[in-house]
């Protein structure tokens, strides 16, 4: 026996896991923790289901802001910190906390953690990670504590300093992380006209989402001419979407008497700019959603789908990767033999990538959409919005989230956690790497 037992364990393998998995496996594991604190009798006002406080712990930790439970009403101060702590750690991502405590200590980041680091923030080299994360957590203390200060003007009157102060914390972590999580059961619907709220909530989310390399290169390089190409593409990118669509919602909503129709110019005006700039993940509204108009749901899938920017707090298939089809296809029509743009040849690694991640995600989305048209008795546009705000980590609903069966919860659960983590890095996670310096004749296959 004894013989036997040695010769098993001299054949035991160590497991060995890629960054992709870490990453994965580190996101899930925290989201177990979660629920686990949710379901603490006093973390919640009323019983919460273990189902209803996976999702909630999931909606937290992917930075969604979908919710099956009311977060302001249905759990305690307690339950909303854990919410709070969860959109902080997976907004601003674990192996970021992880550096941090590392630097604390006054140890060295190896190699396989600055590889972590690399996956988790969608880096393409190793080179000045830990930088990038100085600047971040720097970022976003100074970030969030200016916030929390003018949010506090405008709460600490109506509401006192206690719960004043609590609700600019929470709505600030919320929005830079673009969580879309309110303890307000109609969301920020009470400050559509609010100057205030309005801008402070929107550069909290708009900044969150625009990359953190953005905000790096921005940081070091003073001039436009010595931004990197992402950077420049950011942000012209986040500039002229942010415009087609406050003017695409301003029209479309402007005599809808359920959304702008019944407010002033001036509250229009917040109001479609608001609304325009919140569905590329961020999750907030001051308008009703279920109540605006089918053209608008229409461009608002599309936003939701495009999402924001890479190694940000932000999902979806990111602005860049949908540039980058955009701008291949018009050199394709063209007959340019590549996509050039800012005088820089865009890799055709990097257009296989971004093409990789548009088939990657519509997969997911249509198997999705085909899952819960069985299980889920409801509007198939109802069915279709869920899917893109949980793909996109939005947090954006036309009131089906806390309407959905145990299946329809497990199915947009899954669907959080793959947005939030990225389709790429769940294929490689899921993928045995093939490498092979093998190669075979070419031969063409008609298309189109």
């Amino acid at each position: 026996m004894g013989k036997f037992l040695r010769k098993s364990l001299s054949k035991e393998k160590t497991l060995h896991f890629n960054p992709p998995q870490i990453l994965a496996l580190s996101f899930f594991a925290f989201i177990v923790i979660g629920t686990f604190l949710l379901k603490l009798p006093f973390a919640a006002t009323t019983h919460i289901s273990w189902i209803d406080a996976f999702f909630t712990a999931t909606s937290a930790i992917t930075v969604t802001g979908l919710a099956v439970v009311d977060t302001g009403l249905d759990y305690t101060v307690f339950g909303q910190v854990v919410i709070m702590i969860l959109i902080q750690l997976g907004g601003l991502g674990l192996m970021t906390f992880a550096v941090l405590i590392v630097m604390m200590l006054g140890k060295k980041v190896g190699l396989h953690q600055r590889l972590l680091i690399q996956e988790a923030m969608n880096q393409t080299s190793l080179g000045g990670l830990i930088r990038l994360v100085r600047v971040l957590l720097i970022f976003t203390i100074a970030m969030e504590t200016i916030s929390v200060l003018l949010l506090s003007i405008r709460w600490v009157p109506e509401f006192g300093w206690q719960e004043g102060i609590y609700q600019s914390l929470f709505h600030t972590i919320s929005a830079f992380n673009n969580a879309g999580f309110s303890l307000w059961s109609d969301g920020l619907s009470a400050y559509v006209g609010d100057p205030i709220v309005n801008l402070v909530i929107t550069i909290l989310f708009i900044t969150g989402g625009i990359g953190f390399t953005v905000l790096a290169d921005l940081w070091y390089k003073r001039t436009f001419h010595a931004l990197s190409l992402h950077t420049k593409i950011m942000l012209i990118g986040t500039f002229a979407l942010n415009v087609i669509a406050f003017l695409v919602i301003f029209i479309l909503e402007y005599t809808n008497p359920n959304t702008l129709g019944h407010l002033s110019s001036v509250e229009k005006v917040w109001g479609a700019y608001f609304q325009a700039v919140t569905p590329r993940t961020a999750g907030f509204n001051t308008l009703d959603i279920a109540s605006m108009t089918t053209p608008s749901i229409l461009f608002i899938l599309l936003l939701m789908f495009i999402g924001a920017g890479s190694a940000s707090t932000a999902s979806g298939v990111k602005l860049t990767t949908f540039f980058v089809i955009i701008l291949a296809a018009w050199s394709f029509l063209r007959r340019r033999a590549e996509p050039v743009i800012f005088s820089r040849t865009i890799k055709l690694n990097t257009i296989l990538r971004a093409f990789a991640i548009i088939v990657i995600s519509m997969i997911v989305i249509v198997v999705t959409l085909f899952i819960l048209t069985i299980t889920e008795d409801a509007p198939f546009m109802m069915i279709v919005f869920e899917v893109f705000s949980a793909f996109g980590t939005v947090g954006l609903s036309m009131g089906l989230t806390d309407q959905l069966s145990i299946i329809g919860k497990c199915v947009i659960i899954v669907v959080m956690f793959i947005g939030r983590i990225g389709p790429l890095t769940i294929a490689f996670t899921l993928a045995t790497p093939k490498r092979s310096n093998v190669r075979y004749p070419e031969e063409d296959v008609f298309t189109g």
